[in-house]
């Protein structure tokens, strides 16, 4: 083991860490290209034989990049996807790029390390780096940006951008990871490092598509319609929906999980199993209206907003339910990126779809904030060690969670991290370990 790890955990100073060699190779959660045929022919694309867990190479540094060694990190649903290889091989992202030239081959390895969020600490920067310095302690922004795009002056997420330990190498399942210095956001202090880590994609996502000026703008009073809300997204999403004076009506799978939500503060909750629907769920429009129907026993109205990530099994639904002049906001398809749906329902009653995807850098430093103060607190369930990658994502890959899956990486333990207990106490172990404790 290294001798820059042993000073990272030790809390070193930023002295220290500089004394320290940075390591030629590291520890890190990988998919490898030599696999993508793997599951050809497959049923069940079981992830825990795609994901390896071993050294890799560490890569030249950028002018604009920092080296952070990760405490901890979490799994999202697009390591599933990188794991089964599926929409395309997320090894077709790591060879596209031919802009730059100088800097972009690193990416275009063998292995994939996979991973899209992430708590550290800096441990290196490149010489163009100016707003974070060695020792720092952050959270890692999913979205790499080039800041020469002139889009990025509008809205980042309009510049092209990709996802980080998606669409690029290097990510955050790994004791070390190398991101753009406009991605480094500081950890907010009340947060163990599992915490902190569990928070930066899903809830900047959830933040975007319902309170940014790019989504929803969700109002108050504005009834929002939730899917899978003790899902990663949808766990922020209730949060966001509850803080902003929003009505959230929250669709879970379970009487367990709607304990989640009463515990929360939600009051609106449909457990879907309580429904009788036919053979084709909720794309049977019978079944959404018979939805409709408990919705408006709950709250006298049809809902504003749709927030939507499912996609396939319940698209045509959510176009469905939203009231006339609402809004379907959709960040994803997890069942099926093919929908059908009625568009008399859409333009018949002058709905809106509104497509959006991940955060911008103002939107997920406006999330951290909120977190920071207490305000919106992590949704972290369970963690794995990164050992046991594989069957942190496989839990994800089979819907077997709830909120945030955690992974430590130099973390030793779960609990480590915090620098303002006093904060933490204001906010209460029950809030921040509500997931945890169910």
């Amino acid at each position: 083991m290294s001798d820059l790890i042993h000073a990272v955990r030790a809390g070193a100073s930023p002295a220290e860490l500089l004394e320290c060699d940075l390591p030629t190779r590291f520890r890190a959660a990988y998919t490898l290209k030599a696999e993508i045929a793997l599951f050809d022919g497959s049923s069940d694309k079981d992830v825990r034989r795609s994901i390896h867990v071993g050294e890799v190479e560490m890569p030249e540094l950028a002018p604009d990049e920092v080296v952070v060694a990760v405490m901890a990190s979490a799994v999202n649903f697009n390591s599933v996807w990188s794991a089964i290889f599926e929409p395309v091989p997320t090894f077709t992202f790591l060879r596209r790029r031919t802009s730059d030239a100088r800097w972009w081959p690193r990416h275009d390895r063998e292995y994939h390390v996979i991973g899209s969020d992430a708590s550290g600490v800096v441990v290196r920067t490149g010489e163009a780096v100016w707003n974070c310095s060695v020792g720092d302690r952050v959270v890692i922004h999913p979205g790499v940006v080039d800041p020469g795009n002139p889009y990025s002056q509008d809205d980042g997420v309009m510049a092209a951008p990709l996802a980080w330990g998606y669409e690029t190498n290097f990510g955050g399942m790994a004791d070390f990871t190398i991101v753009k210095a406009n991605q480094i956001i500081p950890k907010p202090e009340c947060l163990t490092w599992e915490e902190a880590a569990a928070n930066t994609l899903c809830a900047g996502t959830a933040y975007r598509m319902l309170i940014g000026s790019h989504g929803a703008r969700m109002k108050q009073g504005d009834i929002v319609l939730i899917w899978g809300a003790t899902g990663g997204l949808g766990s922020y999403a209730v949060q966001f929906v509850l803080n902003g004076g929003g009505i959230p009506v929250c669709v879970v799978s379970s009487a367990a999980k709607a304990e989640i939500i009463h515990a929360m503060g939600g009051r609106n909750v449909i457990d879907r199993t309580s429904l009788e629907l036919g053979d084709n769920g909720l794309r049977d429009p019978a079944s959404w209206r018979l939805l409709g129907r408990r919705i408006r026993q709950l709250t006298g109205q049809d809902p504003h907003i749709v927030f939507e990530y499912l996609g396939q099994e319940t698209f045509a639904a959510s176009v469905g339910l939203a009231r006339t002049g609402g809004s379907i906001v959709t960040c994803g398809s997890s069942t099926g990126y093919w929908h059908q749906y009625d568009n008399r329902y859409l333009w018949m009653r002058i709905k809106r779809i509104i497509g959006s995807h991940g955060a911008n850098y103002q939107e997920a430093t406006e999330v951290n904030r909120l977190i920071s103060l207490g305000t919106i607190t992590p949704t972290l369930s369970r963690t794995y060690s990164l050992d046991h990658a594989a069957e942190a994502v496989r839990s994800v890959q089979q819907g077997d969670h709830i909120g945030k899956i955690g992974i430590r990486c130099l973390a030793l333990s779960e609990g480590l991290g915090v620098t303002d207990m006093a904060l933490r106490e204001r906010i209460g172990e029950d809030r921040l370990g509500l997931f945890r404790s169910h």
